[in-house]
């Protein structure tokens, strides 16, 4: 694990302030907000929580292979 456990469990999504699910798996490691359908990536240990910078969910997935 890259990102810290309490980096982790502090972070809530900058859109909509609702909680974030922590993935790093064969996908990638990004912080996804469900109730935005957000995805945070993580780049270089650091997560980028720019509403801006986030991906749709569905292309999120699309881009992963899913």
């Amino acid at each position: 694990m890259s990102v810290s456990k309490e980096l982790i469990e502090i972070l809530v999504c900058p859109k909509c302030k609702g909680e974030l699910e922590y993935i790093n798996d064969e996908r990638g490691e990004a912080f996804i907000c469900h109730a935005c359908s957000l995805v945070y990536l993580v780049k270089d240990n650091i997560p980028i929580m720019l509403i801006e910078e986030a991906l749709p969910i569905k292309d999120w997935e699309a881009r992963r292979g899913k």
